[in-house]
C-alpha cells in the first residue's frame, strides 16, 4: 500500500496487507516486521439517537463482536484483542484490572429483548477507508443473526467516507491511528465537547477526570484516573474496539537496523534516521 524508495527504483520497504505476510515470509530475500500499535477500527454506536440511546442495545452490540475471530480472520493474527476503550495493551496506563468483554450472542439476545429491539433490521455502514471494517461488519452480521438482529451491511466507497459518513449514522465504523499518550486520545475522541467524539457520548465524570489527570503530578494517582476513565468508556461509551491492529512492513533483507515502532509503520515514519543498506 505504501512504498519507501531507498536505492534507485527498487522498493526496499513496503507496508503490507496481513494476507501477504505468508508469501513475504517465504521469500529468502525479505522479512516481515510486525509492529503492535494502538491503531484500531471501531464500531460506532451513536448515543444521541436510537437505537444507541438504549444502554442495552449498545452493550448487546459489543457482545456481538467476536474479537478472536476478527483477530484471526480479518487480520491473520497481526492484532491483539481490544476491550472497548482506546488504550492498547502494553501502553503506559493500560488498565489490566478491567474485565474483558467476551463474545456472547445469548446475552446479547437477552439485552436486545429487554430493550424491545429483538427481530429488528438495522443498516451498518462500512468502508475500505476504515481498515478491515467491511470484513468486521460481515462477521458482525453473522453474529447478530444468532441474537435475532438483522444487520444490512452497506459497503461505502473510500472516497468521501470520512466527510460524508463517519460519525453520521446510528451504526458505522471508524479507524483511529495511534496517539502519543492517553490524554491526547481521550481529549480528541471521548471528551464530551470533542468534535471527533465518534459516538456523541456525554459523561461529566469522564470529563472531570480528564481535566484532573492533566494536572496530577503523582503518577500512581494519574494511573488510577486513566484506569477509571477506561472503565467508564468500556461500560458506557458507544464504541466497540474489537482489536488493536499491528503495523506490518515487508523489508528487504539488505536493510539493517530496521525495527518496529508502535506509533506507525516505517518505524513511526522515521526509518531513514535509523537504517542502513548492507554492503
Amino acid at each position: 500500500r505504501v512504498n519507501a524508495l531507498l536505492s534507485g527504483d527498487v522498493h526496499m520497504i513496503n507496508e503490507v496487507n496481513p494476507r501477504s505476510t505468508t508469501r513475504i515470509a517465504a521469500s529468502p530475500k525479505h522479512r516481515v516486521v510486525d509492529a503492535p500499535s494502538g491503531n484500531y477500527t471501531d464500531l460506532i454506536i451513536r448515543q444521541d439517537q436510537l437505537p444507541g440511546k438504549s444502554p442495552e442495545f449498545t452493550q448487546a452490540m459489543k457482545l456481538l463482536l467476536d474479537r478472536e475471530q476478527v483477530k484471526s480472520a480479518v487480520f491473520r493474527g497481526f492484532a491483539v484483542v481490544g476491550n472497548d476503550h482506546p488504550i492498547a495493551p502494553g501502553s503506559r496506563y493500560f488498565n489490566t484490572d478491567l474485565p474483558q468483554t467476551v463474545y456472547d450472542p445469548e446475552k446479547a439476545k437477552f439485552l436486545l429483548k429487554k430493550a424491545g429491539m429483538e427481530s429488528i433490521t438495522m443498516p451498518v455502514m462500512a468502508s475500505p477507508a476504515a481498515t478491515g471494517s467491511v470484513d468486521i461488519a460481515v462477521l458482525l452480521q453473522q453474529s447478530a443473526k444468532q441474537a435475532g438482529l438483522k444487520l444490512d451491511v452497506n459497503r461505502l466507497p473510500s472516497d468521501g467516507y470520512w466527510s460524508n459518513h463517519w460519525m453520521k449514522h446510528p451504526l458505522s465504523f471508524g479507524n483511529i491511528n495511534p496517539r502519543p499518550n492517553a490524554d491526547v486520545m481521550f481529549s480528541q475522541f471521548f471528551q464530551s465537547k470533542a468534535p471527533w467524539n465518534e459516538s456523541g457520548w456525554q459523561n461529566d465524570q469522564f470529563d472531570q477526570l480528564l481535566m484532573l489527570a492533566r494536572g496530577e503530578t503523582d503518577d500512581a494517582k494519574r494511573a488510577r484516573m486513566y484506569g477509571d476513565m477506561q472503565t467508564l468508556v468500556h461500560d458506557h461509551c458507544g464504541i466497540g474496539v474489537p482489536v488493536f491492529i499491528s503495523n506490518i512492513d515487508g523489508v528487504d533483507q539488505r536493510i539493517k537496523g530496521y525495527d518496529s515502532n508502535p506509533l506507525g509503520g516505517f518505524m513511526g515514519y522515521m526509518f531513514a534516521e535509523q537504517v542502513w543498506l548492507d554492503a
